[in-house]
Protein backbone atom coordinates (compact mmCIF):
# COMPACT_ATOMS: atom_id res chain seq x y z
CA UNK A 1 0.00 0.00 0.00
CA UNK A 2 0.92 3.48 -0.72
CA UNK A 3 0.78 4.99 2.24
CA UNK A 4 3.89 2.16 3.64
CA UNK A 5 6.57 4.33 2.63
CA UNK A 6 6.18 6.97 5.38
CA UNK A 7 6.74 4.03 7.71
CA UNK A 8 9.83 2.99 5.46
CA UNK A 9 8.04 0.70 2.98
CA UNK A 10 6.57 -2.27 5.46
CA UNK A 11 9.86 -1.86 7.54
CA UNK A 12 7.69 -0.55 10.57
CA UNK A 13 5.61 -2.51 13.39
CA UNK A 14 2.62 -1.84 11.79
CA UNK A 15 3.48 -2.82 8.01
CA UNK A 16 6.15 -5.40 8.39
CA UNK A 17 5.39 -8.77 7.16
CA UNK A 18 5.14 -11.95 9.95
CA UNK A 19 8.52 -13.34 9.93
CA UNK A 20 11.94 -12.72 11.74
CA UNK A 21 12.17 -8.79 11.18
CA UNK A 22 8.76 -8.54 12.29
CA UNK A 23 9.36 -10.45 15.32
CA UNK A 24 12.29 -8.55 16.70
CA UNK A 25 10.82 -5.72 16.38
CA UNK A 26 7.78 -6.78 18.40
CA UNK A 27 10.24 -7.80 21.06
CA UNK A 28 11.56 -4.69 21.09
CA UNK A 29 8.35 -2.61 21.28
CA UNK A 30 7.33 -5.29 24.16
CA UNK A 31 10.43 -5.73 26.09
CA UNK A 32 12.79 -3.05 25.75
CA UNK A 33 10.06 0.06 24.88
CA UNK A 34 6.95 -0.65 26.32
CA UNK A 35 7.34 -3.01 28.97
CA UNK A 36 5.83 -2.85 32.42
CA UNK A 37 8.81 -1.84 33.80
CA UNK A 38 10.02 0.25 31.43
CA UNK A 39 6.28 2.03 32.12
CA UNK A 40 6.72 2.20 35.88
CA UNK A 41 10.02 4.35 34.88
CA UNK A 42 8.23 7.27 33.15
CA UNK A 43 5.74 7.49 35.96
CA UNK A 44 6.98 10.31 37.06
CA UNK A 45 6.52 11.92 33.60
CA UNK A 46 3.30 10.86 33.24
CA UNK A 47 2.23 12.09 36.61
CA UNK A 48 4.14 15.67 36.60
CA UNK A 49 1.67 16.60 33.03
CA UNK A 50 -1.17 15.77 34.21
CA UNK A 51 -1.09 18.19 37.42
CA UNK A 52 0.74 20.78 34.33
CA UNK A 53 -2.50 19.73 32.83
CA UNK A 54 -4.72 20.57 36.07
CA UNK A 55 -2.83 23.37 36.27
CA UNK A 56 -3.43 24.92 32.78
CA UNK A 57 -6.95 24.23 32.80
CA UNK A 58 -7.26 26.06 36.04
CA UNK A 59 -5.62 29.21 34.33
CA UNK A 60 -8.22 29.07 31.72
CA UNK A 61 -11.34 30.98 32.13
CA UNK A 62 -14.21 31.03 29.20
CA UNK A 63 -14.48 29.08 26.23
CA UNK A 64 -11.58 25.82 26.26
CA UNK A 65 -10.67 24.00 23.14
CA UNK A 66 -10.09 20.23 24.35
CA UNK A 67 -9.03 18.96 21.44
CA UNK A 68 -6.32 21.23 21.44
CA UNK A 69 -5.40 20.81 24.93
CA UNK A 70 -5.86 16.62 25.39
CA UNK A 71 -3.13 16.85 22.09
CA UNK A 72 -0.50 19.06 24.23
CA UNK A 73 -1.04 16.76 26.87
CA UNK A 74 -0.60 13.55 25.23
CA UNK A 75 2.02 14.91 22.87
CA UNK A 76 4.11 16.15 25.63
CA UNK A 77 3.66 12.95 27.62
CA UNK A 78 4.79 10.98 24.58
CA UNK A 79 7.63 13.29 23.46
CA UNK A 80 9.07 13.47 27.23
CA UNK A 81 9.37 9.11 27.13
CA UNK A 82 10.59 9.20 23.82
CA UNK A 83 13.23 12.08 23.52
CA UNK A 84 12.88 13.85 27.23
CA UNK A 85 11.50 16.86 25.59
CA UNK A 86 8.78 19.29 26.37
CA UNK A 87 7.06 21.16 23.47
CA UNK A 88 3.78 22.92 25.05
CA UNK A 89 3.41 25.16 28.09
CA UNK A 90 7.02 25.37 28.48
CA UNK A 91 7.42 29.20 27.77
CA UNK A 92 10.16 28.25 24.64
CA UNK A 93 8.72 29.75 21.67
CA UNK A 94 11.42 28.20 19.21
CA UNK A 95 10.12 24.82 21.32
CA UNK A 96 6.09 25.18 21.10
CA UNK A 97 6.83 26.17 17.37
CA UNK A 98 8.73 23.06 16.43
CA UNK A 99 6.07 20.95 18.26
CA UNK A 100 3.25 22.65 16.25
CA UNK A 101 5.02 21.87 12.73
CA UNK A 102 5.53 18.25 13.93
CA UNK A 103 1.79 18.17 14.64
CA UNK A 104 0.77 19.17 11.34
CA UNK A 105 3.02 16.52 9.94
CA UNK A 106 1.29 13.57 12.33
CA UNK A 107 -2.13 15.66 10.97
CA UNK A 108 -1.19 14.85 7.40
CA UNK A 109 0.05 11.53 7.91
CA UNK A 110 -3.39 10.12 9.55
CA UNK A 111 -5.10 12.14 6.75
CA UNK A 112 -3.10 10.32 4.06
CA UNK A 113 -3.82 6.72 5.86
CA UNK A 114 -7.30 7.25 5.01
CA UNK A 115 -7.29 8.55 1.88
CA UNK A 116 -7.72 5.55 -1.28
CA UNK A 117 -4.45 5.47 -4.03
CA UNK A 118 -6.35 4.00 -6.83
CA UNK A 119 -2.99 2.74 -7.97
CA UNK A 120 -3.01 0.20 -4.72
CA UNK A 121 -6.18 -1.07 -6.56
CA UNK A 122 -5.36 -0.78 -10.13
CA UNK A 123 -1.05 -1.11 -10.63
CA UNK A 124 -1.28 0.23 -14.29
CA UNK A 125 -1.81 3.60 -12.82
CA UNK A 126 1.46 3.26 -11.28
CA UNK A 127 2.98 3.29 -14.40
CA UNK A 128 2.32 6.67 -15.53
CA UNK A 129 4.66 8.88 -12.49
CA UNK A 130 4.32 9.35 -9.62
CA UNK A 131 0.66 10.56 -8.51
CA UNK A 132 -0.41 13.40 -6.44
CA UNK A 133 -0.98 11.32 -3.43
CA UNK A 134 1.98 9.88 -3.65
CA UNK A 135 4.02 13.32 -3.74
CA UNK A 136 2.29 14.47 -0.22
CA UNK A 137 3.35 10.94 1.09
CA UNK A 138 7.25 11.83 0.06
CA UNK A 139 6.97 15.16 0.84
CA UNK A 140 5.18 13.89 4.45
CA UNK A 141 8.01 11.22 4.87
CA UNK A 142 10.90 13.67 4.34
CA UNK A 143 9.72 16.43 6.92
CA UNK A 144 9.40 13.63 9.93
CA UNK A 145 12.70 12.21 8.72
CA UNK A 146 14.28 15.64 9.13
CA UNK A 147 12.60 16.06 12.90
CA UNK A 148 13.42 12.99 13.86
CA UNK A 149 16.82 12.69 12.79
CA UNK A 150 17.45 16.28 14.84
CA UNK A 151 15.81 14.24 17.90
CA UNK A 152 18.30 11.27 17.11
CA UNK A 153 21.66 13.42 16.87
CA UNK A 154 21.36 15.51 19.77
CA UNK A 155 20.55 12.46 22.02
CA UNK A 156 23.54 10.66 20.44
CA UNK A 157 25.80 13.85 21.61
CA UNK A 158 24.42 13.62 24.93
CA UNK A 159 26.29 11.36 27.29
CA UNK A 160 23.48 9.12 29.42
CA UNK A 161 24.04 10.14 33.20
CA UNK A 162 20.91 8.42 34.92
CA UNK A 163 21.25 4.65 33.04
CA UNK A 164 18.44 3.23 34.62
CA UNK A 165 15.69 5.86 33.26
CA UNK A 166 17.00 6.26 29.84
CA UNK A 167 14.52 7.91 26.96
CA UNK A 168 13.01 5.42 24.44
CA UNK A 169 15.38 6.94 21.91
CA UNK A 170 18.26 6.25 24.48
CA UNK A 171 16.91 2.65 24.31
CA UNK A 172 17.37 2.35 20.80
CA UNK A 173 20.72 3.76 20.27
CA UNK A 174 21.98 0.89 22.99
CA UNK A 175 21.00 -1.35 20.61
CA UNK A 176 22.31 0.36 17.84
CA UNK A 177 25.61 0.45 19.13
CA UNK A 178 25.29 -3.41 19.72
CA UNK A 179 24.07 -4.18 16.04
CA UNK A 180 24.72 -0.80 14.07
CA UNK A 181 23.38 -3.23 11.23
CA UNK A 182 19.75 -4.27 12.10
CA UNK A 183 19.24 -0.54 14.58
CA UNK A 184 19.78 1.79 12.30
CA UNK A 185 18.31 5.42 12.20
CA UNK A 186 15.97 4.92 9.83
CA UNK A 187 14.29 1.80 11.99
CA UNK A 188 14.38 4.04 14.51
CA UNK A 189 12.89 6.85 13.01
CA UNK A 190 9.63 4.61 11.71
CA UNK A 191 9.71 3.12 15.24
CA UNK A 192 9.18 6.33 16.70
CA UNK A 193 6.89 7.66 14.27
CA UNK A 194 4.93 4.57 14.99
CA UNK A 195 4.96 5.12 19.02
CA UNK A 196 3.68 8.78 18.44
CA UNK A 197 0.74 7.90 16.06
CA UNK A 198 -0.65 5.46 18.02
CA UNK A 199 0.39 7.53 21.43
CA UNK A 200 -0.92 11.08 20.25
CA UNK A 201 -3.69 11.25 18.12
CA UNK A 202 -5.87 7.99 19.59
CA UNK A 203 -4.85 8.97 23.37
CA UNK A 204 -6.25 12.82 22.93
CA UNK A 205 -8.95 11.50 20.44
CA UNK A 206 -10.79 8.56 22.90
CA UNK A 207 -10.38 11.15 25.76
CA UNK A 208 -12.14 13.75 23.58
CA UNK A 209 -15.10 11.35 22.65
CA UNK A 210 -15.47 10.62 26.38
CA UNK A 211 -15.62 13.57 27.97
CA UNK A 212 -18.24 14.69 24.79
CA UNK A 213 -20.16 11.36 26.48
CA UNK A 214 -19.97 12.47 29.75
CA UNK A 215 -21.28 15.87 29.49
CA UNK A 216 -24.26 14.40 27.07
CA UNK A 217 -25.42 12.23 30.24
CA UNK A 218 -24.39 14.03 33.50
CA UNK A 219 -25.82 11.37 35.42
CA UNK A 220 -22.27 9.01 34.29
CA UNK A 221 -20.22 12.00 35.06
CA UNK A 222 -22.07 12.35 38.48
CA UNK A 223 -21.82 8.39 39.37
CA UNK A 224 -18.11 8.41 38.20
CA UNK A 225 -17.18 11.42 40.62
CA UNK A 226 -19.08 9.67 43.41
CA UNK A 227 -17.21 6.72 42.72
CA UNK A 228 -13.67 8.51 42.81
CA UNK A 229 -15.21 10.62 45.67
CA UNK A 230 -15.56 7.52 47.60
CA UNK A 231 -12.48 5.35 46.89
CA UNK A 232 -9.90 8.08 46.25
CA UNK A 233 -11.13 10.46 48.50
CA UNK A 234 -10.66 14.39 47.97
CA UNK A 235 -7.76 14.61 50.13
CA UNK A 236 -5.15 13.30 47.04
CA UNK A 237 -5.31 13.49 43.13
CA UNK A 238 -6.19 10.09 41.45
CA UNK A 239 -3.09 8.43 40.19
CA UNK A 240 -2.36 5.79 38.03
CA UNK A 241 -2.23 3.22 41.04
CA UNK A 242 -5.68 4.30 41.78
CA UNK A 243 -7.53 2.83 38.02
CA UNK A 244 -7.50 -0.89 39.59
CA UNK A 245 -9.74 0.35 42.31
CA UNK A 246 -12.13 2.63 39.86
CA UNK A 247 -14.57 0.22 37.88
CA UNK A 248 -16.61 2.19 36.80
CA UNK A 249 -14.35 4.63 35.52
CA UNK A 250 -12.76 1.60 33.72
CA UNK A 251 -16.27 0.90 32.36
CA UNK A 252 -16.68 4.21 30.86
CA UNK A 253 -13.01 3.81 29.13
CA UNK A 254 -14.33 0.87 27.61
CA UNK A 255 -17.84 2.03 26.12
CA UNK A 256 -16.13 4.95 24.82
CA UNK A 257 -14.01 2.95 23.12
CA UNK A 258 -16.70 0.51 21.96
CA UNK A 259 -19.07 3.41 20.46
CA UNK A 260 -15.36 5.40 19.49
CA UNK A 261 -13.01 2.57 18.66
CA UNK A 262 -9.83 4.55 18.36
CA UNK A 263 -8.59 2.22 14.92
CA UNK A 264 -12.45 1.62 13.22
CA UNK A 265 -10.52 -0.64 10.68
CA UNK A 266 -7.35 -2.85 12.31
CA UNK A 267 -3.90 -3.06 11.34
CA UNK A 268 -4.05 -5.46 7.70
CA UNK A 269 -3.83 -8.91 8.41
CA UNK A 270 -3.40 -11.40 6.03
CA UNK A 271 -4.38 -14.93 5.99
CA UNK A 272 -2.34 -17.42 6.22
CA UNK A 273 -4.13 -20.52 4.44
CA UNK A 274 -7.25 -20.76 2.38
CA UNK A 275 -10.65 -20.23 4.75
CA UNK A 276 -13.90 -19.51 4.35
CA UNK A 277 -15.59 -16.33 6.25
CA UNK A 278 -19.41 -15.77 6.18
CA UNK A 279 -19.51 -17.84 3.26
CA UNK A 280 -16.99 -16.30 1.50
CA UNK A 281 -13.68 -17.87 0.37
CA UNK A 282 -10.66 -16.01 1.71
CA UNK A 283 -7.13 -17.30 -0.25
CA UNK A 284 -4.25 -17.66 1.50
CA UNK A 285 -2.22 -14.18 0.71
CA UNK A 286 -5.35 -12.11 1.14
CA UNK A 287 -4.97 -8.98 2.90
CA UNK A 288 -7.73 -8.75 5.37
CA UNK A 289 -8.92 -5.59 7.31
CA UNK A 290 -11.04 -6.05 10.06
CA UNK A 291 -14.05 -3.02 10.75
CA UNK A 292 -14.10 -3.21 14.07
CA UNK A 293 -16.31 -0.25 14.10
CA UNK A 294 -18.66 -2.47 13.02
CA UNK A 295 -18.77 -5.37 15.47
CA UNK A 296 -18.88 -2.79 17.84
CA UNK A 297 -22.14 -1.43 16.90
CA UNK A 298 -23.32 -4.78 15.41
CA UNK A 299 -27.08 -5.54 16.98
CA UNK A 300 -26.51 -9.25 17.30
CA UNK A 301 -23.93 -8.29 19.46
CA UNK A 302 -24.53 -5.55 21.30
CA UNK A 303 -28.21 -4.73 23.33
CA UNK A 304 -29.30 -1.22 22.27
CA UNK A 305 -25.80 -0.94 20.62
CA UNK A 306 -25.58 3.14 19.41
CA UNK A 307 -26.49 3.68 23.57
CA UNK A 308 -24.13 5.25 25.71
CA UNK A 309 -24.12 3.07 28.60
CA UNK A 310 -21.60 1.84 30.95
CA UNK A 311 -23.01 -0.35 33.09
CA UNK A 312 -23.05 -2.86 30.15
CA UNK A 313 -19.24 -3.45 31.16
CA UNK A 314 -19.50 -4.00 34.52
CA UNK A 315 -17.99 -7.06 36.03
CA UNK A 316 -15.87 -6.92 32.91
CA UNK A 317 -11.79 -6.88 33.93
CA UNK A 318 -9.51 -5.64 30.86
CA UNK A 319 -10.32 -4.18 27.53
CA UNK A 320 -11.81 -7.46 25.75
CA UNK A 321 -15.10 -9.46 25.48
CA UNK A 322 -14.23 -12.52 23.39
CA UNK A 323 -14.38 -10.55 19.93
CA UNK A 324 -17.26 -8.62 20.59
CA UNK A 325 -14.85 -5.68 22.47
CA UNK A 326 -11.03 -4.94 20.70
CA UNK A 327 -10.13 -1.31 20.68
CA UNK A 328 -6.52 -2.13 20.69
CA UNK A 329 -6.80 -5.13 18.40
CA UNK A 330 -6.37 -9.46 18.99
CA UNK A 331 -3.95 -12.10 18.68
CA UNK A 332 -0.21 -11.70 17.62
CA UNK A 333 -0.75 -7.86 16.24
CA UNK A 334 -2.54 -6.73 19.25
CA UNK A 335 -1.23 -3.18 20.02
CA UNK A 336 1.84 -3.57 22.53
CA UNK A 337 1.17 0.08 23.68
CA UNK A 338 -2.37 -1.23 25.08
CA UNK A 339 -0.73 -0.90 28.78
CA UNK A 340 0.47 2.58 28.37
CA UNK A 341 -2.89 4.01 26.74
CA UNK A 342 -4.86 2.21 29.38
CA UNK A 343 -2.46 4.45 32.33
CA UNK A 344 -3.11 7.25 30.45
CA UNK A 345 -6.80 7.55 30.01
CA UNK A 346 -7.26 6.59 33.12
CA UNK A 347 -5.63 8.43 35.15
CA UNK A 348 -5.85 11.54 33.49
CA UNK A 349 -10.14 10.95 33.16
CA UNK A 350 -10.07 10.32 36.04
CA UNK A 351 -8.36 13.66 37.74
CA UNK A 352 -10.42 15.67 35.06
CA UNK A 353 -13.62 14.07 36.66
CA UNK A 354 -12.16 14.00 39.99
CA UNK A 355 -10.74 18.22 40.27
CA UNK A 356 -13.74 19.80 37.66
CA UNK A 357 -16.98 20.36 37.13
CA UNK A 358 -17.67 20.09 33.20
CA UNK A 359 -20.73 22.13 31.58
CA UNK A 360 -21.32 22.31 27.85
CA UNK A 361 -21.31 26.22 25.79
CA UNK A 362 -25.27 25.74 25.87
CA UNK A 363 -28.36 23.76 26.25
CA UNK A 364 -27.39 22.09 23.09
CA UNK A 365 -26.15 18.10 23.10
CA UNK A 366 -22.68 17.99 22.30
CA UNK A 367 -21.77 17.36 18.15
CA UNK A 368 -21.04 13.82 18.18
CA UNK A 369 -20.16 13.96 14.60
CA UNK A 370 -17.82 11.54 13.55
CA UNK A 371 -15.02 12.86 10.67
CA UNK A 372 -12.62 11.36 8.29
CA UNK A 373 -9.22 9.99 9.60
CA UNK A 374 -7.84 6.82 10.50
CA UNK A 375 -8.11 7.43 14.28
CA UNK A 376 -11.56 8.34 14.22
CA UNK A 377 -11.82 11.83 14.96
CA UNK A 378 -14.69 14.18 15.99
CA UNK A 379 -15.63 16.70 12.96
CA UNK A 380 -16.35 19.45 15.45
CA UNK A 381 -13.37 19.90 18.07
CA UNK A 382 -15.30 19.35 21.62
CA UNK A 383 -15.33 23.24 22.92
CA UNK A 384 -16.10 23.58 27.16
CA UNK A 385 -16.41 25.47 30.22
CA UNK A 386 -15.00 23.63 33.57
CA UNK A 387 -14.60 25.16 36.85
CA UNK A 388 -12.69 23.50 39.99
CA UNK A 389 -14.90 21.56 42.34
CA UNK A 390 -15.06 23.33 46.20
CA UNK A 391 -14.19 20.37 47.66
CA UNK A 392 -10.44 20.20 45.36
CA UNK A 393 -9.84 23.79 45.57
CA UNK A 394 -6.79 23.32 47.81
CA UNK A 395 -5.51 20.39 45.31
CA UNK A 396 -6.64 22.21 42.24
CA UNK A 397 -4.91 25.41 42.60
CA UNK A 398 -1.52 23.64 43.61
CA UNK A 399 -1.62 20.49 42.48
CA UNK A 400 0.74 18.12 45.24
CA UNK A 401 1.72 14.62 45.50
Amino acid sequence: MLFSKIFENYKSIVWAPEHDYWCNLRRIASVEVLSSQRLNEFHEIRADECKLLIKKLCSKSGVIDMKLVFYEFTFNVMMRMISGKRYFGGDIPDVEEEGKRFRKIIEEACLLAAASNLGDYLPILNWFGATGLEKKIIAVKKEKDVFFQVLIDQLKKREVTNKKKKTMIEVLLSLQESDPENYDDELIKSFLLTLLLAGTETSSGTMEWALSLLLNNPHVLKKAQNEIDLRVGTHRLVDESNIADLPYLRCIINETMRLYPPGPLLVPHESSKDCVVAGYNIPRGTMLLVNQWAIHHDPKLWIDPERFNPERFAGLEGTRDGFKLMPFGSGRRVCPGEGLALRVLGSTLGLLIQCFEWERMSEDMIDMTEAHGISLPKLKPLVVKCSPRPMMQNLVIQPSS
